[in-house]
């Protein structure tokens, strides 16, 4: 059997007597991300008829329910976990998918996967602080990642410093493929700048 999240046996146990409720036959669950890979990503569980499954739906049979999981969400589900706690109101149905907003990614990962999930998880943090985050626009075949500054960082005097010494020596560092940056943000634009 194939396993692409961890259901835990009191999660399946509940799924399966909320499946048994619906009183459709071959009712499953559907797991799903909705804009993986961004902040805004979101874990989803739903009710799947079986005219719902999709043809990249990988399947995940379990001894008490049938689980489909979404083909692109696979990498973002990597160590999801979902749990049922019980407790004198009933119960509550926990899912956690610490990379569903940055798969996580390792040295045969893309080139543009191992700079968001830097940008992600070391860069953006730091410019958080400022109100300020970075994104990737786009990785040249000449090795340049283009990049593009947002909320306190668009217009701040000090970018040109957070770009060289900070955001460009990180990437090269640690990502051979990366020759260097180029920013393409409109710092025209300074309205909720840091420092103007």
């Amino acid at each position: 059997m194939t396993s692409y999240i961890t259901i835990t046996p009191d999660a399946e146990e509940y799924l399966a007597e909320l499946l048994a409720k619906q009183n459709v036959e071959g009712m499953a669950v559907r797991v799903f991300i909705t804009q993986p890979g961004t902040k805004y990503a979101e874990t989803c569980l739903a009710y799947c008829r079986p005219e719902e499954v999709h043809d990249t739906d990988m399947i995940q049979d379990m001894e008490k329910l049938k689980v489909f999981v979404e083909g692109m969400s696979i990498p973002y589900l990597e160590e999801a976990v979902i749990d049922f706690a019980k407790d004198r109101m009933g119960g509550q149905l926990t899912i956690k998918a610490p990379n569903a907003k940055m798969p996580k990614v390792n040295a045969d990962s893309p080139v543009e996967e191992r700079i968001n999930y830097l940008l992600y998880t070391e860069i953006n943090p730091g410019l958080a602080s400022h109100g300020g985050e970075v994104s990737l626009v786009e990785f040249t075949d000449e090795g340049i990642a283009i990049l593009q500054f947002g909320g306190g960082c668009q217009g701040c005097s000090a970018v040109d410093m957070t770009l060289k010494d900070g955001v460009e020596a990180s990437l090269v560092a640690k990502i051979p493929e990366v020759n260097g940056v180029r920013d393409v943000t409109d710092h025209t634009q300074a309205d909720n700048a840091y420092f103007k």
